[in-house]
């Protein structure tokens, strides 16, 4: 549990799930106003920290430097978003919402907040306290709320005396890059066959039959045998062939890069504004349903 002066250790540190899990960053804590024990803290959530989640901080615990609470990152982000007035408090209804949504019933939270030397937190209207550790101002028919750590001092109950002023505010649409996948290119190396045609010269042996009349030149080669006889004379023919060997050689290297494109993109989402409109009688010089902040 986290104790009182404990608070501004809690303040802008990151807040970690029950998986070890890191969900955000820890905003504001709202101290119970009767007993000023810590009962809720608010996350910064979202991918620019622009959402603040609320999470029972009973059961929560330091661990270094950081906030660690018995509940899931994805339980965390989706819990109620619920509204603060401007003296900082929690209404009951948007508490009583909250103890719903965690699984915390609400009669056993008020009898452990009220029962004398027991821990625990009390329901009712919630409030907001500065980074002193102030403690909030008991609720109304004595309700107990809580006072968050803020940066903007003491915050009260109600509203201040004298002040007439009403804050218009608005949501503003921050866009950024996320890195994702978006598929695999491989290379895959195998074998085909193909056929490839070469004209070769190719030489072969022919036999060609000569005759000539006998001479004085060679009429001495061809009286030196017998004068009738029977003969056989052989000739070996010779021809070539194409002949087909293949060597692998290397013809190319082949690799991957990437090469990063860039490319405007157009997205389009939603905000809410605050307007704020005056309304007045039939009085002289007043401006009757003028609307306010519509600079657009």
């Amino acid at each position: 549990m986290i104790a009182k002066e404990q608070i501004p250790t809690v303040l802008d540190h990151p807040v970690y799930d029950t998986e070890g899990k890191k969900v955000g960053e820890a905003r504001h804590v709202f101290v119970d106003d009767a007993t000023g024990r810590p009962a809720w803290v608010t996350v910064k959530t979202g991918l620019f920290g622009t959402s603040e989640s609320f999470v029972p901080i009973k059961d929560a615990s330091m661990v270094d430097d950081h906030l660690k609470v018995p509940y899931p990152k994805d339980r965390i982000k989706d819990a109620p978003r619920v509204d603060v007035d401007r003296g900082g408090h929690l209404d009951a209804s948007e508490e009583q919402r909250l103890y719903a949504y965690y699984g915390i019933a609400w009669d056993d939270a008020w009898q452990r907040a009220n029962r004398p030397g027991e821990g625990g937190w009390a329901h009712g209207t919630a409030g907001a306290a500065d980074r002193t550790g102030t403690e909030g101002m008991a609720g109304a028919e004595g309700m107990a709320g809580a006072e968050s750590m803020t940066d903007r001092g003491t915050a009260r109950t109600g509203r201040p005396a004298g002040d007439d002023a009403m804050t218009r505010s608005e949501e503003q649409m921050h866009v950024g890059t996320e890195r994702v996948e978006t598929g695999h290119v491989r290379l895959r190396k195998y074998v085909v066959t193909e056929e490839v045609q070469e004209t070769v010269p190719v030489r072969h042996e022919e036999v060609r039959v000569e005759r000539e009349p006998i001479t004085d030149a060679n009429r001495e080669q061809a009286l030196s045998g017998p004068e009738i006889t029977e003969a056989e004379h052989e000739v070996t023919l010779h021809e070539e062939r194409p002949v087909i060997e293949t060597r692998a050689v290397p013809v190319e290297r082949v690799s991957l890069r990437t090469d990063e494109v860039t490319e405007e993109e157009t997205v389009t989402g939603q905000v809410r504004k605050e307007r704020i409109d005056v309304e007045a009688d039939d009085i002289a010089g007043m401006p009757r349903d003028r609307d306010e902040g519509r600079g657009e």
